[in-house]
Formats: structure tokens, C-alpha cells, sequence
């Protein structure tokens, strides 16, 4: 799955016409995620179950070592032109939301189901609708 991505968003930057949509489409059909051409993922992304259920905004930029899990969504919202940004070493948990113009800071955890729409800070752990952090693995204490 990622690999068909890779190929896809390869055959986007280099201009080759009909490739792209081609291989978005086959990925969307096999394995059930939406993995746009123009989405920029950095190394050894992980995403669960081959990504079953998986929809990521096309303009969304995704760090490396990233983890996400199944059913996540990551895109926009209404009135907003901007979309989220991953950092490196997020873990992203299955049926997670995140939306908006938000950043998801280095070594954050996002929680199962949670739906995100603020940033979060680096080394956080965020949980619940709408998310709130827990603790900071930075400083170790309650927030």
C-alpha cells in the first residue's frame, strides 16, 4: 500500500499525467485508504492494517516515523485553507480525527477516538472529544 503510494506521488512530482490518479485509485480500491498523489509523508510511516480506513487531506504533510492507526481521518476544515501538519514521532491512535490548521508536535500521542482541533504540543498525550492533553512526557506532570 505504501509503496503504490511511493510510485503515485513519484509519478505526481515528476508530471507524468494519467499514473497518478491510476495508482491513487487502486490503493483506494485494494486497500480502503485514501493516500492523495500530493501528500507529502516522510520515512518509515506506519499505517495500520495497511491503512484500512485511513483518509489524509491532500495537502497534509506527515513527518517521519509517524504511526496511525485504522479509520483515522486527518483533513481541514470548513472555513480553513490550511490543514494539519504531523511532526516527527507522533503516534496516531485507530479512530483518531484531526482537523484544522493545527500542528501535531514531535513525540505526541494522539488517543483512540480522539478528536483533535488545537494544536498539541510537543511530547503530549492528547485524549477525547474534543482532545485535551493528559501529561507531558517533556515534564512528567499532570496538566
Amino acid at each position: 500500500m505504501l509503496q503504490i503510494f511511493r510510485i503515485s506521488h513519484w509519478a505526481y512530482v515528476a508530471g507524468i499525467p494519467f499514473l497518478p490518479r491510476f495508482l491513487y485509485a487502486l490503493n483506494r480500491v485494494i486497500f480502503s485508504v485514501v493516500l492523495p498523489p500530493s501528500l507529502v509523508v516522510g520515512k518509515d510511516v506506519l499505517f495500520g492494517y495497511s491503512g484500512l480506513g485511513i483518509v489524509i487531506h491532500a495537502r497534509c504533510k506527515i513527518g517521519s516515523r509517524v504511526q496511525i492507526g485504522t479509520n483515522v481521518t486527518i483533513g481541514g476544515r470548513n472555513g480553513h485553507k490550511e490543514v494539519p501538519i504531523i511532526e516527527d514521532d507522533v503516534l496516531v491512535g485507530t479512530g483518531a480525527k484531526i482537523l484544522g490548521p493545527i500542528v501535531i508536535g514531535r513525540g505526541s500521542r494522539i488517543g483512540a477516538n480522539a478528536v483533535v482541533l488545537t494544536n498539541v504540543e510537543p511530547g503530549a498525550t492528547v485524549v477525547g472529544i474534543p482532545a485535551r492533553p493528559i501529561r507531558s512526557i517533556v515534564n512528567s506532570t499532570p496538566i
